[in-house]
């Protein structure tokens, strides 16, 4: 970990960093407000993914994730642009009372944009609501036994088992005013960072500066425009207009055009995905052999070559080999027709499995499908394609007991709430909405033995902890709910001297830290 004053000067020349990188470090004193130039331009940008729902609490799309990095805070938060932690809300480290208890402290002055202060009630609330039963974050905090207020600004954590990612998982959780309901933190929440919303359509989402943001990393424009386009067309044309400042998710196909208009691109790789899940109680796909045999089948490395130019890598695990937690995994998917092939004569599949192919309608997801298809095609299969909004496809199609789809072809990347195998393997693999409704793996003998991995590996630390995941990373590649099919590269474009300085991301989302525009 780099000391506090090494941190921050690297954060300060960061324009767009990962996550939720809002405040300083701390170290018991009063944060003040840094002094920065009085800008009252606008920075406007062009965002790829849409949704209406910006509950900090619950949400896990990509567009209010991003959105809520600039507006609310976390106790403890990561820098995504290389997973470094820095303090959001909390004064300093958590005080250590025991290696199963902790007080967190927040920044004195700390004040929500509406002018309230934020109270450690704020806090407690905010964690037990996250924490409910049902809740897609609660998995990855289950190892919280309880929280107590001690005092208007601290909090006491009493954990079930000594955790080492503890710090670490304080990134989960946005606090936002425990007067909130659910109702009002999905239409626009109210946070202590440096913007805050003013108007969110499926058009728009807009900011302002929140003048009482008490923390390291005050916002250095007046105002924020995102413009929402999904169509990859419509972003590009308005880059290449010149009509924004940055442009997240630009397709490869759009390099030479826009960098010919003015723009720098700029590729990060990362954990960004496009995934395949089965349902795992639909025959065939309820034999792990015919899931096998569809990851042998499908040419990954042509993919990368011709849909996305080269601008991803394939897969050897679950977790990219840039990733300090990397294990080779004990199965690598490579193109192979023939063994593919063998995997259904095994699992005993005998002549044309007919199904529906579901993907988003993303437009690189649907760019992939009709090699899929074909692919499929080869060793068997008949396979229809269907495309729909991810907002459709996972309510009306999977997430119900009686969903009847067989295979589905999604982009996702849950390492905007950090990188950590824990958190990875809990967002897909956790007793959540994903195993129990959309791969239906929740309580099979290889969801079993991944959770007593999982466990183990919660409670050790060091090689030990590495050996678990290991083995964690192994079973996965072999029971394949779902998988990735190749890790893509995330592709930002930033207008040409607009900004002092920026760091791209690799992740879904933009983040603006102290970017102030030129001129």
């Amino acid at each position: 970990m780099h000391s506090c004053n090494t941190r921050m000067a690297k954060v300060a020349a960061v324009v767009l960093a990962g996550a939720l990188a809002l405040s300083g470090c701390g170290g018991g004193s009063t944060n003040t407000a840094k002094s920065g130039p009085a800008v009252s331009d606008t920075i406007t940008a062009q965002v790829a993914y849409s949704s209406r729902d910006f509950n900090p609490l619950s949400t896990s799309m990509a567009l209010p994730m991003s959105g809520n990095w600039h507006v609310t805070e976390a106790l403890y938060t990561l820098q995504m642009s290389d997973y470094t932690l820095v303090s959001g809300l909390a004064a300093g480290d958590p005080e250590t009372v025991s290696d199963t208890e902790y007080v967190i402290t927040l920044r004195d002055g700390a004040k929500f944009s509406d002018g309230n202060a934020v109270t450690a009630n704020d806090v407690k609330a905010s964690f037990e609501r996250v924490m409910a039963p049902g809740g897609v974050y609660a998995p990855m905090l289950d190892f919280i036994d309880s929280i107590t207020v001690r005092s208007d600004n601290k909090v006491d954590f009493k954990l079930k088992y000594a955790f080492t990612l503890f710090k670490n998982r304080m990134a989960l959780v946005h606090i936002v005013p425990a007067s909130q309901t659910d109702e009002d933190l999905k239409k626009m929440p109210i946070g202590s960072g440096p913007w805050k919303y003013t108007e969110i359509t499926d058009q728009q989402v807009k900011f302002d500066k929140n003048e009482h943001y008490n923390g390291e990393f005050p916002a250095q424009a007046s105002h924020m425009v995102w413009n929402v386009n999904v169509d990859d067309t419509a972003r590009v044309t308005a880059m290449q207009a010149g009509k924004s400042d940055v442009m997240e998710n630009v397709p490869a196909k759009a390099f030479g055009t826009l960098k010919a208009a003015g723009s720098d691109i700029q590729t990060v790789g990362g954990f960004n995905q496009a995934f395949v899940m089965f349902n795992t109680r639909k025959k065939p796909f309820d034999d792990k052999r015919v899931r096998q045999a569809v990851f042998y089948a499908i040419d990954a490395e042509s993919m990368i070559k011709n849909q996305l130019a080269g601008e991803a890598n394939m897969v050897t695990s679950f977790v990219p080999e840039s990733f300090k937690t990397y294990h080779q995994a004990s199965n690598v998917y490579t193109y192979n027709p023939e063994t593919a092939k063998k995997l259904l004569a095994e699992a005993g599949v005998t002549g044309p499995v007919k199904f529906t192919l579901y993907t988003t309608d993303h437009t690189w997801i649907t760019q992939l499908a009709p090699q899929i298809k074909n692919n499929l095609d080869a060793i068997g299969f008949k396979v229809d394609i269907q495309s729909m909004k991810s907002s459709a496809l996972f309510p009306t199609i999977t997430d119900k007991d009686d969903a009847d789809f067989s295979m589905v072809l999604a982009p996702g990347d849950p390492t905007v709430f950090g990188n950590d195998p824990d958190v990875l393997l809990n967002w897909w693999f956790g007793d959540t909405v994903w195993t129990r409704q959309r791969t239906f793996w929740n309580g099979s003998d290889g969801y079993g033995k991944l959770h007593e991995l999982m466990d183990k590996a919660a409670r050790s630390t060091g090689d030990e902890q590495q050996g678990y995941w290991n083995e964690c990373f192994d079973l996965v590649s072999d029971e394949l709910p779902m998988y990735p099919l190749f890790f893509r590269k995330m592709s930002t474009a930033v207008k040409k001297n607009a900004f002092g300085s920026y760091t791209p991301i690799g992740t879904t989302g933009l983040y603006f830290l102290n970017a102030s525009l030129n001129g």
